[in-house]
């Protein structure tokens, strides 16, 4: 069977881990964690501190290394990815960059057969160690991913804010 690849995308906070997780009980393959964020976290150990504008295109490079490399290691069957290799994009241009070249060649060399953005959830919390100055900025990141998915040729499925459950159904029912 070939490779059936789907992304779960969203800004930060729309509750992409709960719906993740409910698909892997239902027995789905499913990332198991977010690349981005284990990432982001080696980098904020080994730097002593958050990302400043000086490592970010650093950053998005060793995102995208992951993320093609967990495209790759997929080989047969439906996969549920926790992000996609053109969230860069939206990622890039939150950070004040445009999307590099590698981003852009790694975009159209892997491809997905569905995209679901999760619409943002009602509050605003983030229990992990990633800080966001405000809920407006993270709307915007989720904009910005968004944007990077029509840029990149996709036409993303909308998931509204509901319970887990009916996200998942949502997600099941429109493969």
């Amino acid at each position: 069977m070939r490779p059936i690849r789907v992304v779960i995308t969203g800004g930060p906070s729309v509750g992409k881990a709960d719906v993740l997780s409910r698909l892997r009980e239902k027995g789905h393959s499913v990332s198991t964690h977010e690349v981005g964020r284990e990432i982001y976290r080696d980098f904020k150990q080994r730097l002593g501190r958050h990302l400043q504008r000086e490592d970010r295109r650093e950053y998005a490079l060793a995102v995208l290394e992951a993320q093609v490399a967990e495209y790759r290691a997929h080989i047969d069957g439906l996969h549920f990815y926790n992000r996609g290799v053109p969230d860069g994009v939206g990622w890039e241009r939150f950070f004040g960059l445009e999307p590099s070249p590698p981003l852009l060649t790694a975009i159209a060399q892997h491809r997905y057969d569905a995209v679901f953005v999760l619409d943002p959830i009602d509050t605003f919390e983030d229990e992990g160690d990633i800080a966001w100055a405000s809920e407006r900025e993270a709307q915007r990141v989720h904009q910005l991913i968004i944007q990077g998915y029509l840029d990149s040729g996709y036409r993303p499925i909308h998931v509204p804010m509901d319970f887990v459950d009916r996200r998942v159904r949502f997600v099941e029912a429109n493969l």
